[in-house]
């Protein structure tokens, strides 16, 4: 798969750096379809480097933050199940970091309450996937968002 998409890249004059494309492919292997349309939509900047790592990871969390928002159980779901990827305990990071532009003040201390329990609890948990969907269920039903 690296290879063919350096193929393409460089026969649409799109520069890019191989450790970028090698990570695209592993966040988003076996789904190379999915791999294809995220490079071209990065590509439209003229090159592919660790720049869009922090998008695709800032890009993530939003719309985690929305399908919490909006209780949408099935979409956060896929949502976990497509960024198994990244580490729960940097998940559980990311939301307590931007707690406080996305939750209502009053639900802060119990979204704080939720996170240090499911992190306390993804180290001895057998599945991490079920853990955070645990914590996410726990989040939209025990948190008012703004």
């Amino acid at each position: 798969m690296l290879e063919r998409l350096e193929v393409i890249l460089d026969y649409e004059g799109i520069g890019y750096e191989k450790n970028v494309l090698a990570e695209l492919i592993i966040k988003y292997f076996p789904d190379f379809r999915r791999t294809i349309n995220e490079v071209q939509r990065y590509s439209v900047s003229g090159k592919i480097d660790t720049g869009i790592l922090v998008q695709i990871s800032d890009i993530a969390m939003d719309d985690l933050m929305k399908l919490l928002k909006e209780k949408n159980f099935r979409e956060m779901r896929k949502w976990v199940s497509n960024n198994m990827d990244t580490e729960p305990a940097s998940i559980f990071r990311k939301i307590y970091d931007g707690m406080n532009e996305k939750v209502q003040d009053q639900s802060i201390p119990q979204l704080v309450l939720i996170l240090a329990d499911y992190q306390y609890k993804n180290a001895f948990v057998a599945d991490h996937e079920l853990n955070l969907v645990a914590c996410f269920t726990e989040i939209m039903s025990g948190v008012q968002f703004k």
